[in-house]
């Protein structure tokens, strides 16, 4: 059985350990949940789950992988970390890898200590497709994300535009992943994601637009190489606690975890 631990409790960090209670992500169980206060949690009952916001305690617990769905920088304080005690280490937060030198110590990390680092596809699709055609010249990867407005509520969009007001599809962004996991990094892990699969932070290109006329969230993959050319289109149906989280998140960790101990992987 695969012991997990969890770092992080909001939105996708509840539907994960829904996940795994509820017996969704295969042979595994939830050993710890690490928070920042865990004072806040008093009345939470996770069953044979320690709750907790010491850093040695969790650990302590040994989980054979850790989850990460507590942003970017629990991604910096904690993969190195993970990997350190011997942790295989699942990242939601993928953006916060657009930092070359961290990207460098995690990657070095997981070498050295015969560990993992795994990206599950969470909000985007065609992960798999994308890695396999890497294989071969891939020419072209392009990323287009739109979202209602709700989902800009307190990022760097309200600067960009006025959201009271918008009326039509508005560009807010246009540029490479790694200045848009830089610029939206709670909002466009997926451009990282398909970065990571693909050709790099530099060579993918990502288009991010305000649209008042959709409901959920929308990305639209595209590529272009050597094994031919793909569109791919997904639309997410967010979280009702959380405009910028969508179900698929905990959905695919689930998946991911199960692919740990399940005698069929695909993709």
């Amino acid at each position: 059985m695969t012991s997990v631990g969890l770092i992080g409790y909001g939105t996708a960090g509840k539907d994960v350990a829904a996940a795994i209670l509820g017996g969704q992500a295969g042979d595994t169980r939830l050993a710890a949940v690490l928070v920042r206060d865990a004072g806040k949690y008093a009345d939470v009952s996770l069953e044979g789950c320690r709750i907790t916001d010491s850093e040695e305690a969790f650990f302590a617990c040994r989980p054979d992988v850790v989850v990460e769905t507590a942003g970017h920088d629990a991604v910096t304080r904690y993969a190195e970390t993970s990997l350190q005690h011997g942790c295989d280490f699942m990242v939601v937060s993928v953006g916060a890898l657009c930092d070359q030198a961290l990207y460098d110590r995690v990657m070095a990390s997981a070498a050295q200590h015969q560990r993992r680092v795994l990206v599950p596809s969470a909000a985007i699709a065609g992960l798999d497709r994308i890695a396999a055609a890497a294989q071969g010249p891939l020419e072209r990867v392009t990323l287009t994300t739109r979202k209602p407005v709700k989902a800009w509520r307190t990022t760097f969009a309200e600067e960009v535009v006025d959201l009271d007001t918008v009326t039509q599809p508005t560009m807010i962004f246009e540029g490479n992943a790694r200045e848009s996991s830089r610029v939206f990094p709670e909002s466009v892990n997926v451009s990282a994601a398909l970065s990571l699969a693909g050709v790099g932070f530099e060579a993918t290109e990502v288009r991010v637009l305000v649209d008042p006329t959709i409901e959920k969230n929308v990305h639209e993959v595209s590529a272009k190489g050597l094994f031919g050319e793909v569109r791919i289109e997904v639309q997410n149906t967010s979280s009702p606690h959380n405009p910028k989280t969508g179900y698929i998140v905990a959905m695919s960790v689930a998946r991911a975890l199960k692919n740990l101990s399940s005698p069929l992987v695909i993709g």
